[in-house]
């Protein structure tokens, strides 16, 4: 017993005792996180919600020009401005219904040819060759530029009689074809859309590349698989996650795109090329029919929605089926 004690270690001295150490409340530790978040939250509640509520607001009054200076005293208009839009019958349906098309054939032109250039691009670029680097830049200018400062120039190269399309063409004088009037406008925003675009797919689906290992590639080529074999069962596969992302990330910003057609085209863009958004600026802020304008923007909202989530469930269930 008296080694026991021998051995036992020695009381601190009453100068050196130190406080015993807090730990800290396991409240404080779970509502930390929250309490960072929250600054975020607020902003994303004034930034995006409230306007949203207003607009869904909007959509049930019958807001005109004459109830700008005192929008709560609009009259309530019920479902009387989603009646309107869904009548096709009517000129306001058949605009909306013409709109709706052109934007459906615009965004899957759009989508899918930004998507091929930018995977042909990236696999291109895994390549080793003299100038890759510079290259790579080169492709990304399109993405870095100003949206603004692009569209304007596209504009200008565009222009009839003195743009630099037709020059290149060789096709001035009075015979020289119109790109920003008529059926040539639809194309013409097809192309200036895919020329901001791409460079996005192909920095994506270039990161994607690289989390491919290359040993997969050698053990096919010594089986013999050619490059499109390598291709269709490597890098397509491997690339699904990235790519379901991505399209799905170009659909919503190409439908919704808004400033390369008013910047291309302005306030009244052809009826060739009259998206879905310009069709909304004009129903709300040129003929000042802002219930109309909001119940437009409401259903196109809920389409969006509801595209996003069946294409979620349908990308879902594929992963499972192939894990």
């Amino acid at each position: 017993m008296t080694a026991l004690l021998d051995q036992a270690p020695a009381a601190p001295a009453a100068g050196d005792r130190r406080p015993p150490r807090r730990r800290p409340r396991r409240g404080r530790r779970v509502a930390l996180p929250y309490l960072l978040l929250l600054p975020a939250l607020v902003l994303e509640l004034l930034v995006h919600l409230v306007p949203m509520a207003v607009g869904v607001w909007m959509s049930f009054r019958k807001l005109t020009q004459f109830y700008i200076r005192n929008w709560s005293a609009a009259p309530h208009a019920g479902f009387d401005n989603y009646r309107v839009m869904l009548d096709f019958d009517s000129a306001v349906g058949r605009n909306l219904l013409h709109s709706f098309g052109v934007t459906v054939a615009f965004t899957v032109l759009s989508v899918g040819a930004a998507w091929l250039l930018g995977t042909a691009a990236a696999v291109l670029m895994q390549s080793r060759f003299r100038g890759r680097g510079p290259l790579r830049a080169f492709f990304l200018v399109p993405y870095a530029l100003p949206m603004y400062a692009a569209v304007i120039t596209w504009a200008f190269m565009l222009q009839r009689d003195t743009g630099m399309v037709n020059g290149l063409l060789g096709r001035d004088g009075p015979d020289a074809p119109f790109w920003l009037i008529g059926g040539n406008s639809f194309w013409s925003l097809v192309v200036v859309s895919v020329w901001r675009t791409w460079p996005f797919a192909f920095l994506i689906v270039m990161a994607g590349l690289q989390n491919i290992p290359r040993d997969l590639y050698e053990a096919a080529a010594l089986d013999g698989a050619g490059w499109w074999r390598q291709f269709r069962t490597i890098t397509q596969p491997m690339l699904r996650p990235v790519n379901q992302v991505l399209l799905l990330v170009l659909f919503l910003w190409t439908f919704n795109d808004f400033n390369t057609p008013y910047v291309l085209f302005g306030e009244s863009a052809p009826r060739e090329a009259s998206l879905i958004s310009i069709h909304i600026y004009q129903s709300s802020f040129v003929t000042w029919n802002f219930g109309l304008g909001s119940a437009m923007s409401v259903l196109l909202l809920l389409f969006l929605l509801l595209v996003t989530a069946a294409y979620l469930a349908v990308t879902s269930r594929r992963r499972r089926i192939h894990a």
